[in-house]
């Protein structure tokens, strides 16, 4: 049997409540950290989520802007080839006017010698040339309307 004092005994007494309120503190300070830690993974969670849906819309305009590029690519070259079609046209409706409208020497020879259906013909012709320019030009402002509508 062993004899303790009393100074041995408080001493005891003190270092075991101290252990005791030690632990439990330290399962409180615990369960915060835990708690702390679950929140911030949940928030990381959200931000990876987040960086995922960026993305996804970066790449979403950027073929949206590669199809506007296209669009416009293929709109400028429809506007060039109208732009020679049209020129051509005026050469030959050119062409036409300088046969219809000889110099002044030879005009009263040809009149008198060309036949009346050869200035028909020409005539039919010079008016199937304007009407082809003008449909042409009502199909460029067409597409200038469509494709300003696009935009809007």
């Amino acid at each position: 049997m062993i004899l303790l004092t009393i100074d041995e005994q408080n001493f005891i007494r003190a270092k075991i409540l101290k252990v005791s309120t030690d632990k439990v503190s330290t399962d409180k300070e615990n369960n915060f950290l835990i708690e702390k830690i679950k929140i911030q993974e949940e928030q990381i969670r959200d931000l990876k989520e987040q960086r995922r849906n960026g993305k996804e819309q970066l790449d979403i305009k950027d073929s949206q802007i590669a199809q506007m590029q296209n669009l416009l690519d293929q709109q400028q070259r429809l506007a060039l080839q109208d732009k020679k079609l049209l020129d051509e046209y005026k050469s030959e409706i050119n062409d036409l006017k300088a046969l219809k409208m000889p110099t002044q020497d030879t005009k009263e020879e040809q009149a008198n010698s060309q036949p009346q259906e050869e200035l028909e013909t020409l005539k039919e012709q010079m008016e199937a040339l304007n009407d082809k320019i003008k449909g042409q030009e009502q199909l460029n402002n067409q597409v200038s309307k469509k494709w300003y509508q696009f935009w809007k």
